[in-house]
């Protein structure tokens, strides 16, 4: 039995995606609309809660601006400039966060396992990119037919295969830290001073009990041990 089981979230927590998600997002925005989003407007509505999903947050935005298009016409975009034909796709720009040993010394005390709004093969796809050593499981994405954040159950599901052991969620929206709260499961949150919105959301983490606010997960390892 591990000493404890760390669920992470992958966008904003393992991998910068200022540059791949949200770069995609405002692309997409602007082929079906012409119009240009900004970085913050888009982590205003990741701060609304309820936008976990890009694609539905995508299609919502289009729609918003006053342009009605098919939802499947929006996430077939979407997914050709995230991973365009393998060579330039913006998944690409994608920065692993933690430092070298960070992962390597939490599984020797932790069992490592990902709860994330992307599909399980795109989180394995960056994870053998990033960390092919290392082992998370499980992995529960978008595609796993369980209710999707803020709703519970991907988080109960994963804890519920290690009863007793203590667990904690690390993620970076409001979504991630309802789930948690939803969940029963201590939440730390991470809030990059580099995004446009830091303060509202620490704010926000703090109303929803986050046990901690870190700058990036290289901070989460003294939070563990106090």
């Amino acid at each position: 039995m591990p000493q404890g089981v760390l669920v992470f979230d992958m966008d904003g927590v393992l991998v910068d995606v200022t540059e791949s998600y949200r770069e995609t997002i405002c692309r997409t925005v602007e082929h079906f609309t012409g119009r240009r989003i900004s970085r913050a407007r888009i982590q205003d509505y990741k701060n609304q809660g309820g936008w976990n999903d890009d694609w539905k947050l995508s299609h919502h935005i289009i729609s918003e601006l006053g342009v009605e298009t098919p939802f499947p016409a929006v996430v077939e975009y979407f997914q050709g400039i995230f991973h365009g034909n393998g060579e330039n796709g913006l998944i690409l720009r994608e920065r692993w966060l933690a430092r070298e040993g960070l992962f390597e010394r939490l599984s020797g005390a932790y069992r490592l396992a990902v709860l994330t709004g992307r599909e399980r093969w795109e989180a394995e796809l960056t994870l053998r990119r990033f960390a092919r050593g290392l082992v998370f499981d499980p992995i529960v994405g978008a595609d796993s037919g369980l209710p999707h954040k803020p709703a519970p159950g991907g988080l109960l599901h994963i804890v519920g295969q290690f009863p007793g052991a203590p667990a904690w969620y690390i993620g970076d929206t409001v979504d991630d830290a309802r789930c948690a709260r939803a969940a029963g499961v201590p939440f730390i949150g991470i809030a990059a001073p580099s995004n446009l919105r830091y303060e509202e959301v620490v704010r926000l983490f703090r109303a929803e009990h986050a046990i901690a606010v870190l700058d990036d997960i290289n901070q989460l390892e003294p939070v563990l041990a106090s």
